[in-house]
C-alpha cells in the first residue's frame, strides 16, 4: 500500500489528527468508549439522532417515546444513559423533559471517527 493510503492526501501532506498521529491516552479513551458503548444500542443511537436531527435543538420525551414500541420508563433509563455518556442533556419543563445533543461531544465522535478512516474511504 503507498503513503498515501496511510493518513496522507494526494500530495503526501498529513491529512489526518488523533488516533492516526498519536495514540490515545487512557482518559480519551475512556471518554469515546463510554460514548460508543452507549451508541453501540440501536434504541439509543435512534434517539441521539431524533433529537441532533430535530429543528430547533431539542425535542420534548413525549415526542420521543411514540416512535418506539418500548414503554416510557425503557425510554427514559436509554435516555439516561446517553446523558451519563455526555452525549445529551436535558431540562425539566413542568411535567415534561425536553432533551438536545451536545455538539461539542458529537463533534469530539465525528473527529475520532474521520481520523481513523483510511484515505480516500468516503470521499
Amino acid at each position: 500500500m503507498s503513503k498515501q493510503g496511510r493518513g496522507t492526501d494526494s500530495e503526501g501532506e498529513a491529512c489526518c489528527q488523533g488516533v492516526a498521529s498519536a495514540p490515545l491516552g487512557e482518559e480519551q479513551a475512556a471518554d469515546l468508549a463510554k460514548a460508543f458503548k452507549a451508541l453501540g444500542d440501536p434504541v439509543r443511537l435512534r434517539l441521539l439522532s431524533m433529537i441532533a436531527s430535530r429543528d430547533g435543538g431539542e425535542v420534548c420525551v413525549c415526542e420521543l417515546t411514540p416512535a418506539f414500541e418500548l414503554s416510557q420508563p425503557t425510554i427514559s433509563h436509554h435516555l439516561k444513559l446517553l446523558r451519563q455518556a455526555g452525549l445529551i442533556d436535558c431540562e425539566r419543563r413542568g411535567t415534561w423533559v425536553y432533551y438536545w445533543a451536545l455538539p461539542a461531544a458529537l463533534n469530539r465522535l465525528a473527529a475520532f471517527l474521520r481520523s481513523a478512516e483510511p484515505a480516500g474511504v468516503g470521499a
